[in-house]
């Protein structure tokens, strides 16, 4: 699991507690941007007595994409047959990796989604509700795919899909990286599953959705259309 951090102290112990507790020998990779809160050296204190897991250091904050790629590639010099990502605010639950194991026996990219029977969101204002549904229906409808929810950042990626797409071209490194990185494996005419997750709101720290990075998602969206 790539898991990138920036000022995660507070809520990286706890996801590692739960990673380790699923008994499922899962790696892991942080990838943190130099974060002045410490998060990097915490990583490393954990890392010392856990040979699962690793740590990335870069040298600032370049933003979420391009830290995904970074441990993407990692983990693919590595060896990794099976490589995924979620988010280190505990908002993606490891609870839900079992059953995204499971659907990765019939798929290439499974997804964790909030937008299919089963699954939701918990803690969400009003505001960030409709900011992630319309985000999803937009690029859904623009795209001309069946997935629901495009913009989530909980994934399992098979080897073969990873290696397929051309690291060095994606584009998006804000909210659109997500919606990039699963077109293209459907373009690539990879098998693409969703499973019900709850996905719940940070309790500890600040939220790194801006409008900015919204505003790249929705320009981005068009572009992915037009370029194929």
């Amino acid at each position: 699991m790539v898991v990138p951090t920036y000022n995660e102290r507070e809520n990286l112990p706890e996801l590692i507690r739960r990673l380790e507790a699923l008994g499922l020998g899962i790696h892991v990779l942080v990838v943190d941007d130099s974060s002045p809160d410490g998060t990097g050296d915490l990583a490393e204190e954990l890392a010392a007595s856990r040979p699962w897991l690793r740590v990335l250091h870069r040298p600032g904050k370049a933003g979420l994409g391009t830290a995904y790629l970074a441990g993407f590639r990692l983990a693919l010099q590595l060896g990794y047959d099976v490589i995924g990502e979620m988010d280190a605010d505990l908002s993606h639950d490891p609870a839900h990796l079992p059953a995204m194991l499971r659907a990765l026996e019939g798929a290439d990219l499974v997804l964790g989604s909030r937008y299919v029977a089963g699954g939701g969101t918990r803690n969400w204002g009003l505001l960030r509700r409709l900011i992630s549904r319309a985000g999803s229906c937009y690029s859904r409808w623009l795209l001309g795919v069946e997935i629901h929810d495009l913009t989530g950042g909980y994934k399992l990626f098979r080897r073969r899909v990873l290696e397929s797409l051309d690291l060095d071209s994606v584009r998006s490194n804000g909210y659109s990286f997500q919606i990039e990185m699963t077109y293209r494996a459907i373009r690539k005419g990879f098998r693409v599953a969703e499973v019900p997750i709850i996905f719940e709101d940070r309790r500890v720290g600040r939220s790194k959705l801006t409008h900015q990075v919204v505003l790249e998602a929705m320009l981005m969206v068009p572009r992915l259309r037009l370029g194929g």
